[in-house]
């Protein structure tokens, strides 16, 4: 079966903020994401997916004012709104992100268990390594560590969770009062690790979640990416323009899991989309046209110099796309893709921004319902993707086409389930628990 999740958030395109109809939360619309979550709930979603982002962008013209004035401002912090969003939920999943590049890994674990336990299983969590300087500096760094450094700490971070998560194993509490025995000493790991950018004695000091380990999800495209992919993610959030691009990546990543040891089928490939559905094709098409012209040009350069780290303010809006590939220390995958395009297509620098704040280079097809559900079938069907994450222009607090139209048209034509399986999220997933590290 198809899975699809719905990144909550105040909505993707960039002009989405300014439609008549958006409400927006400036990352603290409370009543508004638990409406969100419980509406996603209620159309059998696997799970919300809750971006985040360490710092306001200050490198378009080397500072915050075009972002702040053109762009939606204003993250929730994950970890805390799935904690609450537990509570106002049943069955849908968890995921937030977590940066490994300014995130320790014993409070990390601490965290992310705790909300696999109240949430009875289903906890995930997006590990990046953020992309900003603005990032770095505030954690007492001048700059963002390098592409090759962020990599490899975020491969040692997340070895290091998965041990801190077995460390305290399942069975250690015993709770004999009689005895005076609370828990076995035998089932407690100290661990010491010692590596290239973290020291953990361990063990944790809260049992192993219900899931052994929340479900790992990864986002990206670069080289570096798939590899660190290959090894570790369960769900993966990926950027891929077309269906084309999407059967390749598809097959390279699941090989490579292969190279790894891993069985193909425990990783689940979601690329980003981003619909836009009409009651007609006309209808489809004007709501499209009407995003467009919200969009503004410093909306999406300030977008784009943040996620490359190169600030475009040096080069005229009017003048070709500078080929900057080779200077990217952010984004590399998707930039190097957005930028080879543009430069193919001979847009300006300002087309290219403006193209890219429409849906940040994710899919978006425009249509009716039925249109729409096709399309996805269709990449499903072709082994391009596992299912989606569903990123909103904007969010209607009133209504939401897709969840409404085109999610009933996947569970009748036989790729989307109808409710809601038993068990933990990792189970509905098709995830094997891992095994404890130390048996």
């Amino acid at each position: 079966m198809m899975n699809l999740a719905l990144y909550l958030d105040s909505g993707i395109h960039q002009g989405g903020w300014r439609h008549p109809q958006a409400a927006t939360t400036g990352g603290r619309n409370w009543p508004l994401y638990r409406k969100i979550a419980q509406r996603a709930e209620a159309a059998k979603l696997d799970m919300i997916f809750v971006a985040d982002k360490l710092a306001i962008d200050d490198v378009y013209g080397g500072h915050l004012a075009h972002t702040v004035q053109h762009r939606q401002v204003g993250w929730s912090e994950p970890l805390t709104l799935l904690a609450a969003l537990a509570a106002v939920t049943d069955r849908i999943g968890l995921g937030g992100t977590v940066s490994s590049s300014y995130s320790e890994p014993y409070t990390t674990a601490r965290q992310l268990a705790n909300i696999d336990h109240i949430s009875d299983g289903r906890a995930a969590w997006n590990v990046v390594t953020s992309l900003t300087h603005a990032e770095a500096r505030n954690f007492g760094r001048s700059q963002h560590f390098s592409h090759e450094d962020r990599y490899r700490r975020a491969a040692e971070f997340i070895d290091v969770m998965k041990a801190l998560w077995d460390s305290f194993e399942e069975d250690a509490l015993v709770v004999e009062k009689c005895s005076a025995r609370f828990a076995d000493p035998a089932r407690f790991h100290r661990f010491d690790h010692q590596g290239e950018s973290f020291e953990v004695q361990g063990p944790l000091n809260l049992p192993r979640p219900p899931q052994g380990h929340p479900v790992v999800i990864q986002a990206g495209v670069s080289e570096a990416f798939i590899d660190l992919a290959a090894q570790h993610a369960e769900m993966l959030f990926v950027v891929q323009p077309n269906r084309e691009r999407a059967q390749q990546f598809y097959q390279t990543i699941k090989e490579r899991a292969q190279h790894y040891q891993r069985q193909p089928d425990q990783l689940r490939i979601m690329p980003g989309l981003v619909p836009i559905v009409g009651h007609s094709e006309q209808d489809a098409r004007d709501r499209a046209e009407h995003l467009k012209s919200l969009i503004t040009v410093e909306s999406g350069l300030s977008f784009v110099s943040a996620s490359m780290n190169i600030d475009l303010s040096q080069y005229p809006v009017d003048g070709p796309v500078p080929d900057l590939r080779e200077q990217i220390t952010g984004s590399k995958g998707r930039f190097q893709y957005v930028i080879a395009n543009a430069i193919e297509q001979k847009l300006t620098l300002g087309e290219m921004a403006k193209r890219y704040a429409e849906s940040l280079s994710f899919p978006s097809p425009t249509g009716t319902a039925d249109q729409i559900a096709q399309q996805m079938i269709d990449w499903y069907q072709h082994q391009a993707c596992d299912g989606f994450v569903i990123l909103p222009t904007y969010i209607d607090e009133n209504e939401d086409l897709f969840l409404s139209q085109v999610v009933p048209r996947l569970q009748d034509a036989g790729v989307f389930h109808q409710d809601y399986a038993a068990g933990t999220l990792r189970e509905r997933l098709g995830l094997v628990k891992p095994a404890n590290r130390f048996h």
